[in-house]
Protein backbone atom coordinates (compact mmCIF):
# COMPACT_ATOMS: atom_id res chain seq x y z
CA UNK A 1 0.00 0.00 0.00
CA UNK A 2 1.17 3.76 -0.76
CA UNK A 3 0.66 6.44 1.02
CA UNK A 4 -0.66 9.47 -0.72
CA UNK A 5 0.68 13.39 -0.91
CA UNK A 6 -2.46 14.33 0.97
CA UNK A 7 -2.00 11.43 3.35
CA UNK A 8 1.47 12.36 4.18
CA UNK A 9 0.95 16.55 4.67
CA UNK A 10 -2.77 17.76 5.75
CA UNK A 11 -3.83 14.92 8.35
CA UNK A 12 -0.72 15.64 10.43
CA UNK A 13 -0.20 19.44 9.17
CA UNK A 14 -3.79 20.05 10.69
CA UNK A 15 -3.11 17.76 13.92
CA UNK A 16 0.28 19.84 14.42
CA UNK A 17 -1.48 22.90 14.18
CA UNK A 18 -4.31 21.48 16.80
CA UNK A 19 -1.48 20.89 19.37
CA UNK A 20 0.29 24.26 18.70
CA UNK A 21 -3.27 26.09 19.59
CA UNK A 22 -3.40 23.68 22.27
CA UNK A 23 -0.21 24.60 23.81
CA UNK A 24 -0.62 28.28 23.13
CA UNK A 25 -3.64 27.92 25.53
CA UNK A 26 -1.43 26.41 27.53
CA UNK A 27 0.95 29.66 27.93
CA UNK A 28 -1.80 32.03 27.58
CA UNK A 29 -3.62 30.87 30.67
CA UNK A 30 0.01 30.38 32.09
CA UNK A 31 0.90 34.06 31.54
CA UNK A 32 -2.86 35.08 32.88
CA UNK A 33 -2.11 32.43 36.76
CA UNK A 34 1.76 34.11 36.56
CA UNK A 35 0.07 37.41 36.11
CA UNK A 36 2.71 38.83 33.19
CA UNK A 37 2.31 39.85 29.89
CA UNK A 38 2.25 37.66 27.37
CA UNK A 39 4.45 39.68 25.34
CA UNK A 40 6.52 38.48 27.15
CA UNK A 41 6.68 35.17 25.65
CA UNK A 42 5.57 36.61 22.51
CA UNK A 43 8.64 38.60 22.02
CA UNK A 44 10.81 35.75 23.41
CA UNK A 45 13.93 34.31 21.24
CA UNK A 46 15.72 31.38 22.41
CA UNK A 47 18.69 32.96 20.64
CA UNK A 48 19.35 36.56 19.42
CA UNK A 49 19.33 35.69 15.55
CA UNK A 50 16.48 33.53 15.76
CA UNK A 51 12.81 34.60 15.17
CA UNK A 52 10.61 35.53 18.71
CA UNK A 53 7.69 32.95 19.17
CA UNK A 54 5.31 35.20 17.44
CA UNK A 55 7.22 34.98 13.97
CA UNK A 56 7.39 31.53 14.50
CA UNK A 57 4.01 30.86 14.68
CA UNK A 58 3.22 32.86 11.42
CA UNK A 59 6.09 30.61 9.69
CA UNK A 60 4.87 27.70 10.95
CA UNK A 61 1.13 28.86 9.55
CA UNK A 62 2.58 30.00 6.31
CA UNK A 63 4.47 26.54 5.60
CA UNK A 64 1.26 24.69 6.49
CA UNK A 65 -1.26 27.22 4.11
CA UNK A 66 1.06 27.76 1.09
CA UNK A 67 2.55 24.32 1.55
CA UNK A 68 -1.06 22.82 0.80
CA UNK A 69 -1.86 25.59 -1.43
CA UNK A 70 1.16 25.01 -3.63
CA UNK A 71 0.93 21.43 -3.84
CA UNK A 72 -3.00 21.69 -4.45
CA UNK A 73 -2.28 24.01 -7.28
CA UNK A 74 -3.86 27.38 -5.92
CA UNK A 75 -2.77 30.49 -4.60
CA UNK A 76 -1.83 30.90 -1.20
CA UNK A 77 -3.36 33.17 1.19
CA UNK A 78 -2.14 36.08 2.40
CA UNK A 79 -2.04 37.17 6.17
CA UNK A 80 -0.51 40.49 7.31
CA UNK A 81 2.08 38.88 10.10
CA UNK A 82 0.44 41.55 12.44
CA UNK A 83 -0.65 39.66 15.35
CA UNK A 84 0.67 40.82 18.88
CA UNK A 85 -1.38 38.85 20.87
CA UNK A 86 -2.07 35.01 21.99
CA UNK A 87 -6.04 35.45 20.65
CA UNK A 88 -4.96 36.68 17.50
CA UNK A 89 -2.15 34.03 16.89
CA UNK A 90 -5.01 31.44 17.60
CA UNK A 91 -7.46 33.32 15.16
CA UNK A 92 -4.41 32.86 13.12
CA UNK A 93 -4.09 28.82 13.80
CA UNK A 94 -7.66 28.77 13.48
CA UNK A 95 -7.76 29.91 9.24
CA UNK A 96 -5.40 28.69 8.43
CA UNK A 97 -6.68 24.61 9.48
CA UNK A 98 -10.08 26.03 8.07
CA UNK A 99 -8.05 27.02 4.98
CA UNK A 100 -6.68 23.44 4.42
CA UNK A 101 -9.45 22.16 5.60
CA UNK A 102 -10.44 23.64 2.11
CA UNK A 103 -8.96 21.71 0.01
CA UNK A 104 -10.11 18.97 -1.62
CA UNK A 105 -7.67 15.67 -1.99
CA UNK A 106 -7.81 15.07 -4.90
CA UNK A 107 -6.45 18.27 -5.70
CA UNK A 108 -3.06 17.60 -3.79
CA UNK A 109 -3.28 13.87 -5.02
CA UNK A 110 -3.23 15.11 -8.40
CA UNK A 111 0.23 17.02 -7.59
CA UNK A 112 2.08 15.81 -10.40
CA UNK A 113 3.71 19.13 -12.24
CA UNK A 114 6.51 20.89 -10.80
CA UNK A 115 5.80 23.41 -7.50
CA UNK A 116 7.90 26.48 -8.99
CA UNK A 117 7.62 30.02 -6.61
CA UNK A 118 10.07 32.82 -5.84
CA UNK A 119 10.22 33.82 -1.88
CA UNK A 120 12.80 36.78 -1.44
CA UNK A 121 15.43 36.14 -3.75
CA UNK A 122 15.51 32.56 -3.74
CA UNK A 123 13.62 30.88 -6.77
CA UNK A 124 12.34 27.11 -6.08
CA UNK A 125 11.21 24.33 -8.24
CA UNK A 126 10.26 21.07 -6.61
CA UNK A 127 8.37 18.03 -7.43
CA UNK A 128 4.86 17.71 -5.40
CA UNK A 129 7.04 15.00 -3.38
CA UNK A 130 10.27 16.71 -2.92
CA UNK A 131 8.40 20.14 -2.36
CA UNK A 132 6.23 18.27 0.73
CA UNK A 133 9.03 16.12 2.23
CA UNK A 134 12.07 18.35 1.64
CA UNK A 135 10.83 21.75 2.10
CA UNK A 136 7.54 21.93 3.33
CA UNK A 137 7.29 19.51 6.48
CA UNK A 138 11.23 20.32 7.86
CA UNK A 139 10.63 23.74 7.74
CA UNK A 140 7.10 23.16 9.36
CA UNK A 141 8.75 20.99 12.42
CA UNK A 142 11.35 23.59 12.97
CA UNK A 143 9.26 26.33 13.44
CA UNK A 144 6.49 24.02 15.63
CA UNK A 145 9.95 23.02 17.65
CA UNK A 146 11.02 26.60 18.32
CA UNK A 147 7.81 27.69 19.60
CA UNK A 148 7.52 24.35 21.69
CA UNK A 149 11.09 24.99 22.70
CA UNK A 150 10.37 28.84 23.23
CA UNK A 151 7.36 28.27 25.70
CA UNK A 152 9.22 25.61 27.40
CA UNK A 153 12.20 28.41 27.93
CA UNK A 154 9.41 30.40 29.33
CA UNK A 155 8.48 28.09 31.98
CA UNK A 156 4.94 26.43 30.47
CA UNK A 157 5.23 23.11 31.72
CA UNK A 158 4.48 21.26 28.75
CA UNK A 159 5.80 17.81 27.40
CA UNK A 160 6.31 15.74 24.73
CA UNK A 161 2.66 14.45 24.68
CA UNK A 162 1.67 17.93 24.31
CA UNK A 163 3.61 18.58 21.31
CA UNK A 164 2.69 14.80 19.68
CA UNK A 165 -1.13 15.30 20.74
CA UNK A 166 -3.49 14.37 18.96
CA UNK A 167 -1.38 12.68 17.22
CA UNK A 168 -1.21 9.45 19.47
CA UNK A 169 -3.04 8.30 22.15
CA UNK A 170 -0.63 8.02 25.55
CA UNK A 171 -2.11 6.22 27.90
CA UNK A 172 0.43 6.56 31.19
CA UNK A 173 -1.09 3.44 33.10
CA UNK A 174 -0.64 0.21 30.47
CA UNK A 175 2.87 2.12 29.20
CA UNK A 176 0.76 1.68 25.60
CA UNK A 177 0.96 4.90 22.59
CA UNK A 178 -0.68 4.22 19.78
CA UNK A 179 -1.19 6.55 16.60
CA UNK A 180 -4.77 7.93 15.83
Amino acid sequence: MSISIYQSSVPIIKAMLGNLSAILAKAELYAKNKKFDEKNLLESRLFPDMFPLVKQIQVATDQAKGGCARLAGIEPPKFEDDETTMAQLQDRIAKTIAFIDGIDPVQIDGASRPIQYTMRDFNFEFSAQQYLTNWVLPNFYFHVTAAYNLLRMGGLEIGKSDYLGSLVDFNIDTKQVRAR
